[in-house]
């Protein structure tokens, strides 16, 4: 799955030239640990912090995921998102999207 993910990353938009096709580091945590993602992820020159088991506790990891979590519970906010009851792809996506724009609205509306 982590291949899949890495090849379905749109380019990266940033300085002047060709835009990036892959990030430069990938925090994880410890379930991501194996031989095959460590291959996939220097094949794609792609630095990783991943927690090794048993000797790196994974709270230092959380200072970064924190953002990730905190996002999907404001998606978890919208109870029609939490369980997926449309059987079409793309109701599903609209009403993901809708939240999103939601969460994004808030949080503008706070700022200013």
């Amino acid at each position: 799955m982590l291949e899949r993910l890495l090849d379905a990353i749109p380019p990266v938009r940033g300085k002047r030239g060709r835009p990036r096709r892959r990030p430069e580091k990938l925090h994880a945590d410890k379930g991501y640990r194996s031989r095959k993602n460590q291959r996939v992820l220097r094949a794609r020159r792609i630095k990783s912090r991943i927690a090794r088991p048993g000797i790196e506790s994974s709270e230092r990891l959380g200072r970064h995921r924190w953002v990730v979590e905190r996002t999907i519970a404001w998606t978890n906010q919208m109870r029609r998102l939490i369980i997926r009851y449309e059987r079409r792809d793309d109701i599903y996506d609209g009403l993901h999207r809708l939240g999103c724009a939601l969460i994004c609205f808030n949080f503008l509306k706070h700022m200013f």
